[in-house]
This record gives C-alpha cells, structure tokens and sequence, in this order.
C-alpha cells in the first residue's frame, strides 16, 4: 500500500533550529520517534510555509521565535518559549514572586522550602550603605553575629547577582565589611589607579603578566563589573548540605564528600499545565566541602568556591569529570555528616532506605507546582503563559540537613533554556527522553495528531517519566 500523502493544511511544519550541537540532534531524535513520518517536514525559514496559517512548530532560540506569527496564528502555531518570564527566571523578581505569595497563602509549601531573600541595588561599592537602608534582615544578622568572635556561630549569607547565569558573582559573607570587600573587589580602577599600575608595571616583569592576565579576563568575560549586575539578593547559606561522594568514586575509597545540587527539568505547556521531569541529575562541586567560615579564609577565594559551587560549567574540564550523575542512582545509605565543630551531625534516616529520595522528590513536585502558581497568579505581568506555547526550565535544589537531622529540599533558581552540555556525553539519553516528553505531552496533543508509532513502546498519554505537578486554567484562549 502506498504511503498516504496529506494535504499541506495538515501537515506540521518544523522550524528547528536550537543553536547547539548537543541539542538539536536530540530534538530532531525525539521528533522522529514520536511523530508519524508523514505528518512532518522540516523548514529552514517561515517564507517556505504554504499558507500562514500552516500549523508550525518552533522549536528555536528565545531571540529567534517569529512572535508575531505565533499570536497571530494561535490556533496553528506552536513556540517552544513564553515571551514574558521575568516572574520565575530572574532570581530578584523571583524572591518577590514567593515572598507576595507566602504574605497571601502564610502556610505555603514554599514558606519552609525557600530562603528568604533580601533585594537591593547597587552599583559601586561606595553606594553600598545606601542600598541597604532597609535590609533589615541582614543588619538584624550582623548584630547578632557581631556578639560572637567565632566564624562558626555566625549566621552566613550567599550573596547573587539577580541577572546573572552560570554561578556569576556568587560570594558568601556574614559581616558587613565581607561584603563591602566583595564590592569593592569588583569595582572598575580608576583613572589614577590604572595610570599607577601602568607606571608600577612598566618597573615589574610580574605586574605586567598580572595586568595582562587581568585585561584577558575582562576580555574574556570571566571579570566581574557590579554596575553591570547591579540587581543582588542576599539570602541565609544553606549549610550544612547534605554531602555525597560524586558518582564516579562512590565506590572508589579516599574520596571525600562533597556539596551537590539537584537539576531538574520542567516542562510548562499551555496556561497552564506543569509537569516534572521525574530523571533528573545530581550536580556535584568540584572540591571537598569546606564550611562557609573557611572559605572566607582562604587566599584565593575563587578557588575556595569550588567547594561550594556546583554549577558544573563552572569547572575545568578535568574537575567535571565525574561531577554529574543520576539523583535516583544516589546511595541509599546515606554517609555519616559532619557537623563541622568537631562533631557528626545526626541523620534521621535508616540505613540502606531509599525513602530519603522519594521525600526530596514529592517536595520537589509540591514546591515547583506552588511556584508556578504563585508566579501565574500573583505575578501576572511577568509571567504570562500563552495557550500555544510550551517551555522547558531548569529548577535547581539543595537538599540541606536541619537541626533535628531531618532532610529538608529548597528551591535555589529558576533557568529558561538551561545549559543541557552539564548532563554530558554518557546521559544524554536523558535529555532525548525529555524531549519525547515534550512531544508527547505538548506537540501531538496541540496538533491533534497520533503519537504512538508502534515502536515506541509507550502511549503518548501513558509517559510515566512526566509527572504532572500544576493543572490549572488561566482562561488564556
């Protein structure tokens, strides 16, 4: 029997095109498997659309989406991105987004699972008193840790710039003259120190490799400008975290243990439906944990942060390797933690029982369907979800211990088109299958086309690995 052929009018039309050599084949991969041949062909520009009101599909860069051909065609078109999201992928609107939600809803699952922030905007350090007039918060703080000369007993604080990505400008502090020196370590030279250090360099061999090596790191984007970040939060540190071993030395003896963070995909359809990517990575840092109090110490701070920084593509390509791995193929006996005085910090947890992921996973599912709630209903104007658009994030978590040796999961952040490279060559099987969820849960169902091809051994509705965490109607038609 010959191939059916259909009409153009019922065709999908795919515009893909995400600019990244690890992803678009996965993309491309999970379109094959998912759709029927026949109800798909590729274009490389609109203009090759037969009509515009062909049903097309974007699957592209943010800069690149046609949004003008998506809302005007809303019932043909599908994007891969909303357009406005400010509300959930900016960390200082972000904070705002769950501190209005936790005033109206004080019981919210969000209360328990997110450090409060405080907000401020700087854009040189000589500014700095000023934009801390009412941080409360963190005067409160230093009060108190003012009454004590041990680092140890001091509240500590994570300092990040509200605009920026890849662990940029990450700093931890727990007085006020530690974070003025942040500042001030990150404010441009002036004139007179420029013309100083040229004069001082010109007499030294080493000042003129030092200055060299500065200008290429501006150049190279590694430098970091406060006015250019300007927007901060501060928020209490997480410590201590709950430490592993990375996965590549569980079983190997003499690794120490390490801080890690949990990536975990998320898939927003429509206005709205949230669904979690239940395979979801363990991202460890690039050095033994160190306390907060220790690190300030060290000379080289940058170095002291890979203990503590666990964005992997921070790390040299030496230390990513075995940084990542599966959360559910974590240990389920958890390792003796040390409470960092001299002591072990007790875990409410028996030993060789897997329940310790099950409980950070449903947390993770209350606490992301909660903020994509908070973001839609309380922060409407920057964040409004369209009916034919979709849009994949990723959500970091911490996972730290309480007082009471109990577990307890946070939320860290927020990304829109995360950096999918940090799940590596040997799990980008995991990357491709979320993409099938894609497909399965936003583009047949769009499109209204059949999914199952026979080969691929699970019914477009029966996707057990997309779990549903938010449906609710925003009367977005």
């Amino acid at each position: 029997m010959a191939p059916q052929t259909l009409k153009d009018e019922e065709k999908i039309y795919g515009l893909i095109n995400y600019e990244d050599l690890y992803v678009q084949p996965l993309i491309l991969a999970a379109l094959e498997k998912r759709l029927p041949s026949a109800t798909f062909e590729l274009i490389s520009s609109l203009t090759q659309l037969p009509s515009p009101a062909s049903r097309l599909l974007q699957f592209v860069q943010y800069e690149s989406i046609d949004f003008d051909h998506l809302m005007e065609h809303s019932s043909t078109s599908l994007a891969n991105a909303y357009i406005i999201r400010k509300a959930l992928i900016r960390k200082h609107y972000l904070s705002t987004t769950i501190a209005n939600w936790i005033t109206k809803y004080p019981d919210s699952a969000l209360k328990k699972h997110v450090k409060p922030s405080v907000e401020f905007e700087v854009d040189y350090a000589d500014f700095l008193d000023d934009a801390l007039v009412e941080a409360w918060e963190l005067k409160e703080s230093w009060a108190k840790n003012e009454t004590t000369e041990e680092p140890s007993k001091r509240e500590w604080w994570i300092l990040k710039p509200g605009m920026s990505d890849r662990g940029q400008g990450i700093r931890l502090f727990s007085t006020e003259e530690e974070l003025t020196d942040i500042f001030e370590e990150w404010d441009p030279e002036s004139d007179d120190e420029e013309e100083e250090g040229d004069e001082t360099n010109a007499r030294s061999d080493d000042g003129n490799i030092r200055a060299r090596e500065a200008k290429e790191e501006k150049e190279e984007g590694n430098g970091i400008i406060t006015s250019q970040l300007r927007h901060f939060i501060a928020q209490p540190y997480i410590h201590p975290p709950l430490l592993l071993s990375p996965p590549k030395s569980i079983n190997e003896s003499g690794d120490s243990l390490r801080k890690f963070h949990i990536r975990t995909y998320v898939f927003s359809l429509g206005a709205l439906q949230v669904f979690i990517y239940k395979p979801m990575l363990a991202l460890f840092a690039a050095r033994s944990y160190i306390p907060p109090w220790d690190q300030v110490l060290q000379e080289d701070r940058d170095e002291a942060m890979k203990a503590h920084l666990t964005n992997t593509c921070l790390q040299d390509s030496g230390d990513r390797e075995g940084s990542v791995g599966l959360f559910w193929e974590l240990p389920n006996d958890l390792p003796a933690q040390s409470d960092f005085n001299g002591g072990t910090s007790r875990l409410n947890q028996k030993n060789g029982d897997s329940s310790w992921k099950d409980k950070v996973f449903d947390e993770i599912c209350r606490i992301t369907g909660e903020t994509f709630e908070a973001a839609a209903r309380g922060m409407s104007i920057h964040f409004q979800p369209l009916p034919n658009a979709f849009e994949i994030f990723g959500l970091d978590f911490m996972v730290g211990i309480e007082p009471n040796g109990e577990l307890r999961t946070y939320l860290l952040e927020v990304n829109a088109f995360p950096d999918f490279r940090q799940t590596g060559d040997e799990l980008q099987g995991l990357v491709e299958g979320l993409f099938e969820g894609a497909v399965d849960k936003g583009i047949i169902p769009f499109f209204g086309v059949g999914g199952d091809k026979g080969n691929a051994g699970i019914k477009t509705s029966e996707n057990e690995d997309m779990v549903k965490v938010l449906d609710i109607d925003l009367g977005r038609r």
